[in-house]
């Protein structure tokens, strides 16, 4: 069975930062990576499940909105990915990214979506944890200099 192309990312070079993880047609997904893998230092599972809410909700809001494809937590606890469709540059997804991690951090009420009509399980959501995640996550966009948005090989 072939690796998947996830999985031929040498984890052990990766640092937080937004990267280009694969273009499949007119789509691309973005490694919004906020955690060095394997370090020890993994989101929680309700600052995971509030950012996700906010970002999600943010995106599919912009002016981007109509080619947001999807935005989901990884499994390993160290990042999200972000598919867009290519009618987009990264960099205007980049900054685009940054926008919506500002609006989080400026958001005046709960979590969107934070009722059991809305989410599976809408007692894990937390506001100050979605914040807090998206000002950690904002500091590293705002320091990144690859602007090629490559894996470290």
């Amino acid at each position: 069975m072939e690796r998947i192309k996830s999985f031929t990312i040498n984890h052990n070079l990766l640092e937080p930062g937004f990267y280009i993880s694969r273009v499949d047609g007119d789509v691309i997904t973005y490694d919004l990576r906020t955690r060095k893998p394997n370090a020890g230092d993994y989101m929680d599972n309700a600052a995971m499940h509030s950012l996700e809410h906010m970002f999600a909700t943010y995106s599919r809001n912009s002016a981007m909105g109509e080619d947001v494809v999807y935005f989901g937590p990884m499994g390993c606890q160290t990042g999200f990915y972000f598919l867009v469709r290519d009618a987009h540059s990264p960099k205007e997804v980049f900054e685009m990214t940054k926008e919506i991690l500002k609006q989080t951090i400026a958001h005046e009420g709960e979590v969107f979506g934070a009722s059991a009509i809305e989410c599976g399980h809408y007692e894990n959501l937390s506001i100050d944890a979605a914040k807090e995640e998206a000002r950690r996550y904002l500091e590293v966009l705002e320091a990144q200099t690859n602007m090629e948005f490559t894996y470290p090989e």
